[in-house]
Formats: C-alpha cells, sequence, structure tokens
C-alpha cells in the first residue's frame, strides 16, 4: 500500500465537476518533515487538490493517503490526524480570540494543563498576548492569519495543510508567516502549502507545478530553475518600457518577453550574440536609458516557461496561457 514512507502519498488523482476535470492525474509524495508547495496560478486545481487530501472532497479516481490513511476510505480519521487552515480564516468574528482558542481546543480534544499551555504558546506565536479579551473581528489580517494557524495546530498534528494562507496579507506579515512554517518543518511538522506566491514558494523544500489540473514539473526551486525550458534570459532596462516590449517581441531572436519591475525579461537564443543586436535594434529606433545583461532564471521564469504552450497547440490553449500571464 502507498503512504507508508511518505506524510502525503497521491497517485493518478482525478477530481470531476460534471465534464469539468479539476485534477487530471496527479502524482506526488510529500516527506516527513517537508515543506512541499503546490504552486500555480488561480484556478489551477490547487485548492482541490488540497481539499482531498483534508477528507474533505471524495476523488473522482485515484489513490491518496494521509497519515498511512486513505483519503476516500477514512477522511474521518485523517480529518483527526491533521492540521487545516483554509484561505478564508476560519475563525469566528464574533469571539474574542481566546473564546476562539477554546473553540478549537474542544473540537481537537485539548483539555485540562495541556490547554493552557497551548494557549498560552498560541497567543504567544501570534503576538496576541494581552489582547486575549479582543473580539477576533477586530483583528488586523495579519493577527487573524498567525491565530488561525495557532487553532489549526492546537493539538500538534504532524501535518499541517494551509490553503493560500497570506492571500491578502501585508509583505511584514507574510513574513512573519512563513518564519513561523520554517520553524514547523524544522520540529518535524510536514506541511502543505498551497501558493500562487513565487516569493514564497522559494521557502519550499519541494515544489509540485500544476497548471489546468496537471502537474507539470515537481523539485526543489533550484531543480526547477535549472531543468525549465528557458533558454538564455536577459534582463533589459529600456525607456519607455512599453513601447520597447512591443518592439521586443517582433525581434525573430527573442523567443518571450515579459514585464519584471522596471524592466523586462527577454528569452534569446544565445546571450552573448543576441545582446548587442537587441542594443542596437533599441537604440537604432530611439530607445533610451538601455542596459542589457544576462542573468539567471528565476522561479516565475521557469513556471512561464514550463506553462507556455507548445508549438501546434490551438488558440485555446495559447488564449489560457495569455489569460494567466
Amino acid at each position: 500500500m502507498i503512504g507508508q514512507q511518505h506524510s502525503v502519498s497521491v497517485r493518478n488523482l482525478v477530481k470531476r465537476f460534471g465534464s469539468f476535470v479539476a485534477v487530471d492525474h496527479i502524482t506526488f509524495d510529500a516527506r516527513v518533515g517537508e515543506v512541499f508547495g503546490l504552486l500555480g496560478p488561480n484556478g489551477s486545481g490547487k485548492s482541490t487538490t488540497i481539499r482531498i487530501l483534508c477528507g474533505l472532497l471524495r476523488p473522482t479516481s485515484g489513490e491518496a493517503y494521509v497519515a498511512g490513511l486513505s483519503v476516500a476510505e477514512q477522511p474521518e480519521l485523517v480529518r483527526r490526524r491533521i492540521g487545516y487552515m483554509s484561505q478564508r480564516f476560519s475563525l469566528y468574528n464574533d469571539l474574542t480570540v481566546v473564546e476562539n482558542v477554546r473553540f478549537f481546543a474542544g473540537m481537537y480534544n485539548v483539555s485540562g494543563d495541556d490547554l493552557r499551555r497551548r494557549l498560552a504558546w498560541v497567543l504567544d506565536m501570534a503576538g496576541l498576548a494581552g489582547r486575549e479579551n479582543n473580539l477576533t473581528g477586530t483583528l488586523s489580517s495579519g493577527w487573524k492569519q498567525r491565530l488561525a494557524l495557532g487553532c489549526a495546530i492546537l493539538h500538534r498534528p504532524a501535518i499541517v495543510f494551509l490553503d493560500e494562507p497570506t492571500s491578502g496579507v501585508d509583505p511584514l506579515s507574510r513574513r512573519r508567516f512563513w518564519e513561523l512554517i520554517d520553524q514547523l518543518g524544522s520540529e518535524g511538522v510536514t506541511v502543505f502549502v498551497t501558493t500562487h506566491y513565487m516569493d514564497e514558494a522559494e521557502h519550499c523544500n519541494r515544489l509540485a507545478l500544476v497548471h489546468r489540473g496537471r502537474l507539470i514539473a515537481l523539485g526543489s526551486p533550484a531543480e526547477l530553475k535549472q531543468s525549465a525550458p528557458i533558454g538564455y534570459l536577459l534582463r533589459v532596462e529600456v525607456a519607455p518600457l512599453g513601447a520597447a516590449m512591443n518592439v521586443l517581441k517582433r525581434l525573430p531572436f527573442v523567443h518571450d518577453a515579459a514585464v519584471y519591475g522596471n524592466a523586462v525579461h527577454v528569452v534569446v537564443d544565445a546571450a552573448s550574440s543576441t545582446s548587442e543586436r537587441l542594443r542596437a535594434e533599441l537604440a537604432g529606433l530611439g530607445f533610451t536609458g538601455l542596459r542589457v545583461q544576462p542573468i539567471l532564471p528565476g522561479l516565475e521564469d521557469a513556471f512561464v516557461a514550463l506553462t507556455r504552450p507548445k508549438s501546434g497547440e490551438g488558440p485555446e490553449a495559447r488564449a489560457g496561457y495569455e489569460k494567466r500571464s
């Protein structure tokens, strides 16, 4: 039986809603103590996958085991073994901070001295000591986020599922939250997290990239960047940026171009032989502030390359790619 060597094991998992295939024959394993990321754009099947693994949705076909338990045959036992934090904070805004903690403690059968210790830990971890009696609805999104994580792991689960936990949260709160995730991983907890933030994905030990319900790549962030079919990548600073983009996309030796902040990332055949050609083309058309330099691809560059429509794919595939990007 699969699932005995890993915290999470998935084989040929499929989930259909009528004629729509949300999860399309995906296979992967998450190791004990690993921060495992499921990365993809909105609508790629991340949340559906995580809800199946938490025993909240029944798969159409395939196998999925969490903590050695079948999510299809033993969903209730799975839910007792894990911690789960959904996209929308699973807190009650009309309860105080301490009332929310006590409510979830009751659900997980945490009581007595253990409850007192865990309550103190949650308040300290979330930075809410002294705010125990504040209504949860009055808290900032960052505080709510950390409180929701504390409530999800009150019972010290060995596996925690976090579904886009930092959506809509400010950068400082996101950083603090990922520090907590890293700490959980260092303590041997398997953290399974979905995200569409490329910078967050860099924190994961390994990533599964999903697109249109399919698994398109699996590996560490470094492995994915090295193996993606990107070619040579140039960073081009130029003004005005928008007009330069239109020119770059029409050049025969440019395979792809995308804006990254105040510059453009340009994919070409060979960086050394095309840098000067590219510079000359833009300078000849009157563009200014030119600076062209080869760079190593980032995770977003890798993801775009892996999801780029292949030659010969129809307009539907290309339209889906352009809409996503």
